[in-house]
């Protein structure tokens, strides 16, 4: 004989057998659906402001427009490329520093060793980068060094395959239909000269560099602020261009003021909005992207020298610049069919 209390076998839970005077059971809660990871839904797309998001593409093209400015400025600059490659980390420092200090500071604390470690190995890369490739344009070829440099994205891809990442075939193959966008634009002129050799080594270097400056930018980025990273990193990069500098005996002062002025141009153009923002986006759209997208400041800074020093690009130009899209295109869709 059954209780009112108890349920007659095949009962519903929470629901009181007909006939029955009893409290009613609470019925049990369904069990929490499993959230669904971003990216992975049909037709997501992610807000503004969500890494990878339209915020993250706006500021990559900012990027690119603003580092586009850097080889017109340097060849219009009258002082050595060493001196430039420093006085625009340094100027940058110097812009960072109240902002870094006052309204970052306890950012900068909680880097940890790890985070102050990694940005230093950037900055490191980033000096490398600039002292082999500038003194490159004077020891070989502008086509030679410039084709050599952009490389990036293939060392970025094959750092990432060393550290257990697998770019997709479809990401290898954009990374080089836009590398051979570049040499279209630029040419290859190799030459056997040993000075030549040497400066197609030492643009080979820059590239090599740019890509684990890139790497280890998006790596940091991952627990440390676009700031506090920035900082440390052109600190890094500013002494030891500094001491390369002093070395070498290049020049630092006794420049005109146009000069002071372009280097200034050149620090919140290239430096300012080029670098850091690079830095800001590479958390979200990832160092190959990142670094496939930089090859478009090629045919910018042609556009720019056209426009404000007066030389007409080549008419190859327009093609290359579509091959490099091409290219862009390629490695960003394979980057989007990764599981997110």
């Amino acid at each position: 004989m059954s209780s009112a209390s108890s349920s007659r076998p095949g009962s519903s839970p929470g629901v009181a057998p007909a006939g029955g005077a009893g409290p009613v059971t609470p019925a049990r809660k369904p069990a929490p659906r499993p959230e669904r990871s971003p990216g992975r839904g049909p037709g997501w797309k992610p807000p503004a402001g969500h890494p990878g998001g339209p915020l993250d593409v706006a500021l990559l093209a900012l990027a690119v427009a603003s580092v586009s400015f850097s080889a017109p400025l340097i060849a219009a600059t009258a002082a050595p490329a060493l001196a430039v490659a420093f006085w625009r980390n340094a100027m940058a420092v110097g812009a960072l520093t109240p902002l870094a200090l006052l309204r970052h500071r306890r950012e900068l604390r909680g880097m940890g060793r790890r985070g102050v470690l990694l940005s230093a190995g950037a900055g490191a890369l980033l000096a490398l980068h600039f002292g082999a490739w500038l003194p490159s344009l004077h020891m070989t070829s502008v086509a030679s060094s410039t084709a050599l440099a952009t490389t990036t994205p293939i060392w970025t891809a094959l750092l990432l395959r060393l550290r257990g990442q697998r770019p997709p075939a479809l990401a290898w193959a954009g990374m080089v239909i836009a590398v051979l966008g570049v040499v279209m634009l630029t040419g290859v002129d190799l030459a056997l000269s040993p000075r030549a050799l040497a400066g197609d080594a030492l643009a080979l270097v820059g590239g090599i560099a740019a890509a684990g400056y890139v790497v280890i930018g998006a790596e940091v980025r991952r627990t440390v602020s676009t700031t506090a990273y920035t900082y440390v990193c052109y600190g890094t990069t500013s002494v030891l261009l500094l001491l390369t500098c002093l070395a070498a005996g290049t020049a630092l002062g006794g420049y005109s003021g146009a000069t002071w002025l372009k280097l200034a141009a050149l620090t919140v153009t290239a430096q300012l909005l080029g670098h850091s923002m690079i830095n800001r986006v590479v958390k979200g759209l990832g160092p190959s992207v990142t670094s496939t997208a930089l090859l478009l400041e090629t045919p910018g800074a042609a556009l720019i020298a056209a426009l404000w020093l007066g030389q007409t690009p080549q008419a190859i130009a327009y093609p290359a610049l579509a091959v490099i899209l091409v290219g862009l295109a390629l490695v960003v869709r394979a980057d989007r069919r990764r599981p997110g």
